[in-house]
């Protein structure tokens, strides 16, 4: 079984169960690979897939298992069939409810996906943590919302760049020419990922790899695995580049305020370079996502027009959700981490710092 020499890279350690699927899920993975009860995910409730602890934790150990892997875990059971049709089950569920949030994307000619992309961003009307992270966050809130975030950007480009071989043309140079940017064009310290990894230093958080699954909720693996779940299915091509096109779009002027707020609360440079490269590059690769890669796409596939609208919508959608737990946890005056068992968090905010949903929202 495959053992981690350096964790800021992976595999990460097994997290711990938040339900009898991933209990058992987690039970067999330490185990040979070998057949998992047939029924397994009829144990899932499905009543709330979105928010669904044990279900997005099962997705996540799945998904997981085409990334770096998990520390002590054979290697064989990526391909597990048993496993296979647990994750097929999960994301059935997964994927009805991300669809039923979003709704049917509009009807648009292939020339006209790049403005219908600007539409969807445009019409996004979720409250802003940029806006109040930079104007008044707490160094606790901003620990906090590293720790989310951190999920992602330890691993930043890769469930994007599943779907590489599955381009050809303009959509595949496009996004070959993002992707560069976000590996740091082959030098590691300007990778993106390593990038976070010195934030997280400078905040004074865990910078390795898969460090936090424990604390963050259903909603901040949900935002991870909608990224997986269209990076790994073919016929989800086009979603999986309409999702990236929102993030790109949508990145420019919240990382000014990520940023800034750092900048508000004490940190130098060095602490803000994540941030700050992508108020750069996320402006040059707006334009690039939406007519080179979205529109490139669509020009060679009109078919799928709809599927890159759903993909942003999505991702939108999906955001949005993660941001409202945040601030709801936050106007009560709470962490919005987990707190498992033997998990320490650290405490909720000072009082007064509750934040003002008007000031976010600017």
């Amino acid at each position: 079984m495959p053992q981690s020499a350096d964790r800021r890279y992976g595999p990460a350690p097994l997290p711990q169960p938040r339900g009898p699927v991933s209990g058992a899920l987690l039970t067999a993975l330490r185990q040979a690979p070998h057949d998992l009860p047939a029924d397994l995910g009829n144990r899932l409730d499905p009543t709330d897939p979105l928010t669904g602890e044990d279900l997005q934790l099962t997705l996540f150990l799945c998904y997981e298992l085409h990334y770096r892997g998990w520390e002590g875990v054979d290697d064989d059971w990526e391909w597990q069939p048993s496993l296979l049709a647990l994750r097929a089950y999960a994301e059935g569920l997964f994927e009805a409810a991300v669809r039923a949030l979003v709704g049917p994307p509009p009807a648009v000619l292939p020339s006209g996906v790049p403005a219908a992309l600007a539409d969807v961003v445009a019409a996004d009307d979720g409250p802003s943590l940029a806006g109040y992270l930079q104007r008044r966050a707490t160094l606790a809130q901003f620990r906090e919302f590293a720790t989310h975030r951190s999920v992602y950007h330890l691993r930043e480009a890769d469930p994007h760049s599943w779907v590489l071989p599955r381009l050809g043309g303009p959509a595949k140079a496009a996004l070959v020419e993002i992707q560069m940017d976000e590996y740091g064009n082959g030098r590691l310290e300007r990778m993106h990922a390593e990038l976070f990894r010195t934030t997280l230093g400078r905040l004074g958080l865990d910078t390795d790899y898969g460090a936090h699954l424990d604390v963050v909720p259903a909603i901040t693996l949900a935002t991870n695995n909608l990224m997986s779940l269209f990076g790994l299915h073919r016929r989800l091509r086009g979603a999986v580049l309409g999702h990236l096109a929102a993030y790109e779009m949508t990145s420019s002027l919240p990382n000014r305020r990520y940023g800034n707020a750092l900048r508000r609360l004490g940190f130098d440079e060095v602490a803000t370079r994540f941030y700050d490269e992508h108020v750069e590059a996320d402006a040059v690769h707006e334009q690039i996502a939406a007519y080179d890669m979205c529109g490139g796409l669509t020009r060679v596939e009109p078919g799928l027009a709809g599927d890159v609208l759903f993909g942003a919508a999505a991702a939108l959608a999906v955001d949005r959700l993660f941001a409202a737990h945040v601030f709801d946890a936050w106007s009560a005056g709470h962490t919005s981490l987990r707190t498992p068992s033997g998990v320490a968090v650290e405490p909720t905010a000072p009082e007064g710092s509750a934040p003002d949903l008007a000031v976010a929202a600017a």
